[in-house]
């Protein structure tokens, strides 16, 4: 923690001037806490597995299965790619993230960030932060995975994508955030892979929602896993725009983001 001399009377600091000084250290120890949470992330296999290997060893299974409803020219893989990533999007933000945040928690880790110049807005810009940079990696190997293994060709917007996996990650992101500072450690561990298995099934992902009956359809179309496949399906040219599907995940995104940052404690 940097030590600022009080300045004296006689060189008095304009208003503007005193809050750029108080953004400044505020601003340097998100960028520390990101640098400290990827180091972290990194370091722990189990969440590698979660992260990188799961999605794809998913992908792999259901594209050589070939049992992905297509239609037209489409191929299995067209479908498959946009919820897989959906799926690293919850892996990373939601499970691996809430789980480990649950437990640093738990065990005090996070209470000596309380008297630093990190504030609670701040730990979750970190974390969300700090995620992002993981999912570079996530989409970097099912896009790979997609192009070299099935012969997968990019369609539609490349920056709606990108616009997509940026929503569902705040969203994601806040709601792990949101579970490990509303429920104990254990809970957390216990709802992240339960919600996670949960919209693996009926989030879109691999089956599609217009499958399953309809007295369940329109509930599960509102959910946040819904609307980030969907929307990715639509920036990556598959079942065409889908504009009110990235709208509802930018209002879950700003939802969760709200609970988590006013919810979440150090202890």
């Amino acid at each position: 923690m940097s030590v600022h001399a009080t300045p004296s009377a006689k060189t008095p600091r304009a208003p503007g001037a005193a809050r750029a000084s108080g953004a400044a250290p505020i601003s340097r120890a998100i960028l520390a806490q990101t640098r400290a949470e990827l180091t972290m992330t990194l370091r722990r296999g189990e969440t590698l597995l979660i992260t990188l290997i799961v999605p794809a060893l998913l992908l792999l299974f259901f594209a050589s299965l070939n049992i992905v409803p297509t239609r037209g020219k489409q191929k299995p893989i067209d479908f498959l790619l946009p919820g897989m990533l959906a799926l690293a999007v919850m892996s990373t933000g939601m499970v691996s993230l809430g789980i480990a945040t649950a437990y640093e928690r738990h065990y005090g880790v996070l209470k000596r960030l309380g008297s630093s110049p990190l504030p609670r807005w701040g730990l979750v810009v970190a974390k969300v932060l700090s995620v992002l940079m993981v999912e570079a990696g996530q989409v970097a190997l099912l896009v790979g995975l997609a192009v070299v293994g099935y012969g997968w060709r990019p369609h539609g917007s490349l920056f709606a994508a990108l616009l997509v996996l940026l929503l569902g990650t705040l969203a994601f992101a806040s709601l792990g955030m949101y579970l490990a500072g509303a429920l104990r450690a254990e809970a957390t561990l216990a709802g992240a892979n339960g919600l996670y298995l949960f919209f693996l099934i009926f989030g879109g992902s691999v089956l599609p929602l217009d499958h399953l009956p309809g007295v369940l359809r329109g509930p599960l179309s509102l959910l946040p896993a819904a609307a980030l496949s969907d929307g990715l399906r639509g920036a990556l040219g598959v079942g065409g725009a889908q504009g009110g599907s990235v709208l509802r995940l930018a209002a879950w995104g700003i939802i969760l983001l709200a609970a988590a940052a006013l919810t979440f404690r150090w202890e």
